[in-house]
């Protein structure tokens, strides 16, 4: 075994509260203080021995607390996104500053489709890498000279050269277990994802989605649109290890795009947890059959993340996102006769948007009633479909996908539609969705029921009015 660089993984200072890590599809502060996993750090810093992940956001580290890490470290991997790549950027000269020798890399998607663009609005960063990062990383902290390393583009004389591009990975199972870095270096009580039970942990049993959506990042840059999958016992003996680890999770969620994409393969992993007798939970698209979800819910599912997106035909064909609202309206009311809960996330703001069809959307909402929604703004990351599409028709009205506080800007604008009205279409959506008797008295019997969720909501509601407080402060994005 050669010898390894002193490695730290790190997800940098930003915003206080900014979930924008290695495992955040929106890079944004929520409305609901939550953290997911750095998934996409930690397994890397699996493949490389004497390693170190540092989270700072969900441990609310500062720039001056993870400066002097530079000094114990040779190389340093940070993983950066579209909003926050100026401050990791920043993160990156101080680290240097502290030692000149560091050799500093950047992953993730923002860099992934830039590569060249990204040195260059980088000085302190020596080399940034392409989709998949997981081996190239490896072989950097092996030391292997970077014109050696399939997969990168690094700094030269003030110039950047190109290696040639890595092959992508096929044998999933090489990718060895995140749990034991979780163990390692993060404390699960820190990441809250609010529908979730908590403690929770999350992580990937595959790689891409076969969907085709425009918006959706991680396949479009990083993650392929091939359905790339661990293998059913590698997945379920993680699981059973997890939970040596930590006795106090109370539930687990596959991250993967789709998990329920290959249904014989969710089926056989879903029977395993059954015999592990775990909670688990994990990301679907709205058109599992009823078969299926019964499989699932009988051996431990209890909730199903749903990307339902827009009330409007028109605009999901628009985004090719693959699904009919009927079939969605089916499957919503087969999950619910099932017992199986529903977090429905949808997208202000999608092409086509007007005010007809935002009022379809919440209309569909209401009609369908997951159990608890996220409303997003459309955030067309560089990279995706959209953000091509966006730029070739005008219609980034702004830049930056934050604010300067850390929370999603409405940067889509069209001729019959401002960003503005898009931006404001977010509040009156989650205030007739919640704010109605029957959701308020589902919520408040489920804080009657269990003293910890009465606790956790609480918060929770005050962390929701106070950022619809700050909305409506910057109502003029």
């Amino acid at each position: 075994m050669p010898d390894f660089l002193r490695t730290l993984f790190l997800h940098a200072p930003s915003w206080e509260g900014f979930d924008g890590g290695a495992g955040a599809r929106y890079q944004a502060r929520r409305e609901v203080r939550s953290f997911w996993y750095p998934t996409w750090l930690a397994q890397p810093a699996a493949l490389v021995p004497g390693s170190r992940l540092v989270d700072a956001p969900p441990a609310g580290l500062t720039l001056a607390d993870v400066a002097p890490l530079a000094r114990d470290h040779d190389l340093a991997v940070l993983h950066t996104s579209a909003p926050s790549f100026a401050h990791d950027a920043r993160v990156a000269e101080a680290l240097k500053a502290v030692n000149p020798r560091l050799r500093v890399g950047f992953v993730g998607a923002h860099v992934a489709v830039a590569r060249e663009a990204a040195l260059a609005a980088a000085p302190a960063v020596d080399f940034v890498t392409g989709a998949e990062f997981d081996f190239t990383v490896q072989e950097v902290a092996a030391g292997r000279p970077l014109a050696e390393v399939a997969g990168l583009s690094f700094r030269v004389n003030g110039h950047a050269e190109r290696t040639a591009e890595r092959a992508v990975l096929e044998d999933m199972d090489r990718l060895p277990w995140v749990v034991d870095v979780y163990k390692r270096d993060l404390e699960v009580e820190r990441y809250f994802i609010g529908y979730l039970l908590h403690p929770y942990v999350s992580l990937y049993t595959g790689r891409g989605c076969r969907s085709r959506c425009t918006f959706c990042l991680w396949p479009q840059t990083v993650g392929g649109q091939r359905y790339r999958t661990r293998s059913v016992e590698h997945v379920v003996e993680e699981i059973a290890h997890a939970r040596r680890l930590f006795p106090q999770v109370r539930e687990y969620f596959f991250d993967d795009d789709t998990f329920t994409d290959d249904r014989p393969r969710a089926e056989a992993i879903a029977r395993g947890l059954g015999r592990l007798g775990v909670t688990w939970s994990c990301n679907a698209k709205a058109d599992v059959p009823p078969e299926t979800l019964r499989v699932l819910r009988d051996n431990g599912l209890r909730l199903l993340l749903v990307g339902y997106e827009s009330g409007s035909q028109q605009i999901l064909n628009n985004v090719r996102k693959g699904i009919r609202l009927d079939r969605a309206r089916a499957f919503t009311r087969d999950a619910r006769a099932l017992g199986i809960k529903i977090h429905g996330t949808f997208i202000m703001g999608l092409p086509g948007e007007t005010r007809e069809t935002i009022e379809e959307t919440i209309r569909f909402a209401l009609d369908v009633d997951p159990d608890t929604l996220q409303v997003s703004l459309a955030a067309p990351y560089p990279g995706t479909a959209l953000f091509e599409e966006a730029r070739a028709r005008g219609w980034l009205e702004a830049e930056p996908l934050v604010d300067g506080s850390g929370v999603q800007s409405s940067v889509l604008g069209y001729p019959h539609l401002g960003r503005t009205e898009i931006f404001d279409s977010v509040e009156a959506f989650y205030r007739r969705f919640y704010f109605r008797p029957r959701k308020i008295f589902a919520i408040g019997g489920e804080m009657a029921r269990d003293p910890a969720v009465l606790r956790r909501r609480l918060g929770e509601g005050v962390d929701f009015l106070r950022f619809m407080a700050r909305r409506r402060a910057a109502r003029r994005p």
